[in-house]
């Protein structure tokens, strides 16, 4: 195997014959503009500032579905959703589909994953099979609690009893969202306690390994534990502009269906909403403080040198903006992703600014272990990119969901009737494709959207129908198009078509 050089923390180079060890960070529904170190004047995020500033940090990477499932199945495969057929959440992953914990097991790592994995189904059991040698789970959904590690030790061990992700009721503090967990029994506090323990382990062996690790928050529901809950008190957030009922009656109908569904909440009273962001970006200071500790441990191990390290999340969350919270459609604050690499030695710290998709991560990590990439990973790795080598920068990226009414059951009475659709919808699929100047989502439908992401940075004026804007349209169309024809090339033909 090829000599590699990785340098250290401290600045000193240590030549490594063993191949490099990958620390996988993840939160959920992160959105880019959250760290202190893109930009946030706001946020206390010291520990991932510091990541940041020895990392490659990617200003422009997009997800490739605005969910969970499908873009975490995108993140250990390096395929496109409908390429690895994980189109919406709670669907099986297909047996046939290798997972970047299977590639590099069967190179010879140790692998473990801790804290949310959102695979179906969701048991520690299936998760071994797809490549783990050890999972700790906590996919942080009620009704699956049954299946998390950190809901059975949380109550073993936490007397107070108190109902999971319960606020306080006792008016203590000004925080609606103050949690009546301790900070000690809180699912963030436990990822990372457990992270560690994993860590030193894995440090300790004598095989190189892959340890993801992965917070539940700062998705929803909304909860901070003291000292969080009231960090940001004195904070005044900027709150997003208020979308009105007509600007969403004149979106397009998956989008304004999705907007209006269950329980409206674009006219969400502002002091609360301030509250949520408050509240949000508390976990993600919690989560800082638990990043801090493990890369303090990775530090401690003697193994900061030779271990790649990343930062990110699945997608982003609206926070209100554009009428919506959370996520699954194709706006910036949705599909576009914090992402830090440290890779002593073979990545230049710094900003990037090139366009990127997650799927570009998964060759990057397997050519920087020394493992080849298999034909059917379609992403494309950014490593030569950041050793400072000829790199063919993306001009497009790509994202698709299918908008969440199709799987959604009887409580929000948007039951999928075959041939027939949702409400109307006849098949709410959306795709979409973003260059560094336009933003165009189809849905299948015939509606879409169109942007100006130079002169509309915020994403108000939908010029899909405008008569000026045709010829963008169908020049953008066509790359779609060619997206979905070209994509599978290696999978679907290379290695089946022989001559004989």
């Amino acid at each position: 195997m090829r000599r590699r050089t990785f340098l250290g923390s401290a600045g000193a180079l240590a030549a490594q014959t063993s191949r490099p060890n990958v620390l996988f960070l993840m939160t959920d529904q992160q959105r880019y503009d959250t760290l202190g170190a893109n930009g946030n004047k706001l946020v206390r995020t010291p520990h991932l500032d510091r990541l940041a500033a020895e990392s490659a940090n990617f200003s422009r990477c997009y997800a490739q579905a605005p969910v969970c499932v499908p873009s975490r199945v995108s993140w250990f495969t390096g395929r496109y959703p409908h390429s690895h057929r994980n189109r919406v959440n709670y669907t099986p992953l297909d047996e046939r589909e290798p997972l970047l914990q299977r590639y590099l097991k069967d190179a010879g790592y140790r692998t473990g994953s801790v804290g949310k994995l959102h695979y179906w189904p969701p048991t520690a059991a299936h998760a071994r099979s797809t490549g783990f040698d050890e999972v700790l789970l906590h996919d942080g959904v009620a009704k699956l609690d049954g299946e998390s590690d950190y809901a059975k030790w949380r109550g073993a061990n936490d007397p107070s009893k108190a109902p999971f992700r319960s606020v306080a009721s006792n008016g203590a503090g000004n925080n609606p969202y103050r949690a009546r967990v301790e900070d000690r029994f809180h699912e963030t506090t436990w990822t990372g306690n457990e992270t560690r323990r994993l860590l030193r382990r894995f440090a300790a062996g004598g095989q190189p390994f892959f340890l993801h690790a992965s917070f539940f928050q700062p998705h929803s529901p909304f909860y901070a534990s003291p000292p969080f809950d009231s960090m940001y008190d004195d904070v005044e957030f900027p709150l997003p502009r208020p979308a009105a009922r007509e600007y969403i009656d004149a979106l397009p109908r998956p989008l304004r269906t999705l907007i209006l569904r269950g329980t409206p909440q674009y006219d969400m009273d502002r002091a609360r909403l301030q509250w949520a962001l408050r509240t949000y970006h508390a976990n993600i200071a919690h989560i800082d403080r638990e990043v801090g500790a493990i890369l303090r441990a990775l530090d401690e191990t003697g193994q900061g040198a030779n271990t790649i390290v990343v930062f990110s999340t699945d997608h982003g969350d609206q926070l209100l903006e554009h009428g919506l919270m959370g996520k699954n459609c194709f706006f910036e604050d949705s599909i576009r992703l914090p992402l830090l690499v440290r890779c002593p030695g073979q990545a230049r710290p710094g900003r990037y600014d090139q366009l990127v998709e997650q799927v570009d991560l998964a060759p990057a990590l397997l050519e920087w272990c020394g493992v080849a990439v298999p034909d059917r990973v379609q992403g494309r790795s950014f490593a030569p990119l950041l050793r400072g080598e000829p790199y063919e920068t993306r001009d497009a990226v790509f994202s698709e969901n299918i908008i969440p009414e199709v799987i959604t059951g009887g409580s929000l009475d948007f039951e999928f009737a075959k041939g027939k659709g949702v409400k109307g919808v006849r098949h709410p699929d959306a795709k979409m494709v973003r260059t560094g100047e336009w933003k165009l989502v189809v849905y299948a439908g015939g509606e879409g959207e169109l942007y100006d992401l130079t002169r509309d940075p915020g994403e108000w004026n939908n010029l899909y129908q405008s008569a000026a804007h045709r010829d963008v349209v169908a020049g953008l169309k066509s790359r779609i198009l060619e997206w979905l024809m070209t994509a599978d090339e290696t999978d679907q033909i290379a290695p089946r078509w022989r001559l004989q």
